[in-house]
């Protein structure tokens, strides 16, 4: 069979699948493309008029643009925090062998099996005003009133980080478990440090594991609602809460679908971004 033979038959193979994503997932969010650029009036629903105000109000009011700053900070937060720790525990799930990484890994996987709404309030119990770590901090005399840890940003961070960082490890353990043990050991044998290896050898060579991963994690963190919604209560918003009150709450269609698209293009942006800083990095090296 020719190449050409080969290609064709390759897309036979995978046009069901493709057509099924295009049918479940593309077309639903392209029908609402139009309705982003309608209007909403109480009482009256969607216009039939056309305008671009949805999407001009992203930039221009000061309340979305908050919005849209707030999401961003918690997502470099959420991803900075996830590498920092994330990191060593992958370095010891990588390096670890036999029974001992199964167990590892099922300590790192197991939180992922529970429901995060099961997860959120836990650290509702924790977190709120007379939860565990408020009560302990009142009881040893170390505050006098109740430190304010939910219903902000610090509520948002500590709750997203115990949700997204087993994403963190499991990627970064599967790009250092990758890496050839050898370029190691032949730094080790020319006398460098194991901190000199680590920053020079091993970092470098698990740049495009933690790219992926960093991608990943931001863009759960910006996109995600319940966790958010929770810990942020309804009044401390992101963009997945805005668009979720504005397409359930306030019934405004036009401008949920704005946002939702605009959420999308972001995200897409940094992926894309992300893609070819990767690349360049590879090509560098």
């Amino acid at each position: 069979m020719t190449r050409s033979g080969e290609r064709r038959a390759g897309w036979l193979l995978v046009a069901p699948l493709c057509l099924l994503l295009l049918a479940v997932f593309v077309a639903p969010v392209a029908l609402m493309l139009p309705t982003s650029f309608r209007t909403y009036q109480p009482g009256l629903g969607i216009t039939s008029g056309w305008t671009a105000h949805n999407y001009t109000q992203i930039v221009t009011d000061g309340y979305l643009l908050e919005v849209l700053g707030r999401t961003f900070v918690l997502g470099v937060s959420v991803t900075a925090i996830c590498l920092v720790l994330g990191f060593p525990l992958a370095v010891v799930l990588a390096r670890a062998s036999g029974a001992a990484r199964g167990i590892l890994t099922l300590l790192v996987v197991f939180p992922l099996t529970l429901n995060v709404v099961v997860r959120s309030f836990g650290w509702i119990s924790l977190l709120s005003n007379r939860g565990l770590i408020n009560q302990a901090l009142m009881a040893l005399g170390i505050v006098d009133v109740p430190l304010r840890m939910m219903f902000n940003l610090t509520g948002l961070i500590v709750g997203l980080t115990h949700v997204l960082l087993p994403v963190m490890v499991v990627l970064l353990a599967a790009a250092l478990r990758a890496l050839p043990r050898d370029v190691e050991a032949a730094a080790a044998t020319l006398g460098t440090r194991p901190w000199k290896t680590f920053f020079l050898v091993t970092l470098p060579l698990a740049a495009p594991g933690i790219f992926a991963g960093c991608v990943l994690v931001f863009v759960l963190t910006i996109s995600a609602l319940v966790t958010p919604r929770l810990l942020g209560g309804p009044a401390y918003k992101v963009m997945a809460t805005a668009i979720f009150d504005e397409f359930l709450s306030s019934l405004d269609w036009p401008t949920g679908a704005a946002l939702a698209f605009a959420l999308t293009l972001f995200a897409l942006a940094v992926v894309a971004l992300a893609g070819l800083l990767t690349r360049r990095w590879v090509a560098a090296r």
